[in-house]
């Protein structure tokens, strides 16, 4: 049995995606609710992590621990071997996630009051710490057709007039699957430029794109710009490591680290944890057949989901994503409000997917699926999302 055939029951283990469904959908008794929401892999992690893991585990002395130019060297080898990208080692600055990331980020670049723009749907934290930090949200909403998002370039170029600091770009795009194109991002990089916006590019689902596309990363097509751009990647979604909080900022200009560096000392931020840093080294020196297994499995559930649901349930349009392994489930056909459509999933179907304004008001009409689960559960949540609509 493979290992992405094996259920694990992850019920008690202080598991958000499992055990906080009552919070997070004010569910009194949420045991029997099928939760494929939040973006955590219901797959055990890579063996070679979890043997990293535990040999650290087992010297048993858990001191102050840095960060050692081995583990850099696994990051530089990883992005130069999937994305083609050369990256130096002293480019790297590490902090305990991409979310955290993102607010050192608005912290140490804007001010009260600055303009943050962003293109949503997007992933809720990039205006939820924004808002958090008192700086104001200018949105430049996608365009959206059959599912598939693209820029509004003329709208962009309107917004950046808006005297904008900083634009959140979510690279590959969640949650609408997008892998962006090169001439795109070059757009993208061309206009900031013009009106002098640093750029913060989310890189976090880098590592989960199909064979048939290609992530660019934006830093390594920016030339003379580059200095511009903060990229952050992570471990953490590829190889289904959140809880091990470990995400590494990338950034060629000197001034720009030396900032956030400051920022670092400024709030007392402590290196990664000894278990996160043999976890990312582990994962991305030996990471590799586990991933290209994975997505051969994401892709398999992705079909069987669009080829089953839509024919049984009138209304519903879903596009293959070209990355991540979050399906955004078109259901505007139906007739059906967000309203109503949560409530027959969850009261009904015993199904827990996130609703489309979660991520922003153009989100509504859609819906979030993880399909990072094994088949017999993917089965289960497209059974329970048919019986939710009969």
């Amino acid at each position: 049995m493979s290992v992405f055939d094996q259920v694990i029951d992850r019920r008690k283990t202080r598991s958000v995606k499992w055990d906080r469904m009552d919070v997070v959908y004010g569910i009194e008794n949420s045991s029997d609710i099928l939760p494929m929401w939040v973006a955590d892999m219901d797959f055990a992690a890579p063996k070679v992590v979890t043997d990293a893991i535990r040999e650290r585990l087992d010297h048993a002395v858990f001191g102050y621990s840095y960060i050692c130019e081995g583990c850099k060297d696994a990051v530089q080898s990883w992005l130069h071997q999937r994305h083609n990208w050369t990256t130096k080692n002293d480019w790297m600055l590490f902090h305990h996630g991409v979310v955290p990331a993102i607010a050192s980020v608005v912290e140490t670049f804007t001010e009260k009051g600055d303009h943050i723009l962003l293109t949503p749907p997007i992933y809720p934290p990039f205006f939820q710490v924004p808002n958090a930090q008192d700086r104001v949200i200018v949105d430049c909403v996608m365009s959206e057709e059959n599912g598939i998002y693209s820029i509004d370039f003329n709208e962009f170029e309107k917004a950046l007039q808006q005297n904008i600091k900083l634009f959140i770009l979510c690279n590959p795009h969640n949650p609408g699957g997008i892998v962006w194109s090169e001439q795109t991002l070059k757009e993208i990089i061309r206009l900031c430029a013009k009106y002098d916006v640093l750029i913060l590019s989310d890189e976090i689902h880098a590592d989960l794109v199909f064979s048939q596309y290609t992530h660019t990363p934006l830093a390594k097509i920016a030339g003379e710009e580059a200095g511009r751009i903060i990229t952050c990647v992570a471990p953490t979604k590829t190889f289904n490591l959140a809880g091990i909080q470990a995400a590494v900022m990338i950034a060629s200009d000197e001034g720009v680290r030396e900032k956030l560096t400051a920022n670092a000392v400024s709030h007392g931020q402590m290196e990664l944890s000894s278990f996160a840093a043999v976890a990312l080294n582990a994962a991305y020196n030996e990471g590799g057949p586990w991933l290209d297994e994975l997505l051969e499995v994401i892709s398999a559930n992705m079909d069987y989901v669009i080829q089953t649901l839509p024919a049984a349930v009138p209304g519903l349009k879903i596009q293959k994503p070209q990355g991540t392994y979050l399906l955004w489930i078109d259901y505007r056909d139906t007739g059906l409000c967000e309203e109503d459509m949560m409530d027959k999933l969850l009261s009904i179907g015993k199904l827990a997917l996130e609703p489309g304004t979660k991520y922003g008001e153009s989100g509504r009409g859609f819906l979030r699926m993880n399909v990072a689960t094994p088949m017999t559960t993917i089965k289960d949540g497209v059974q329970r999302f048919i019986t939710a609509m009969q």
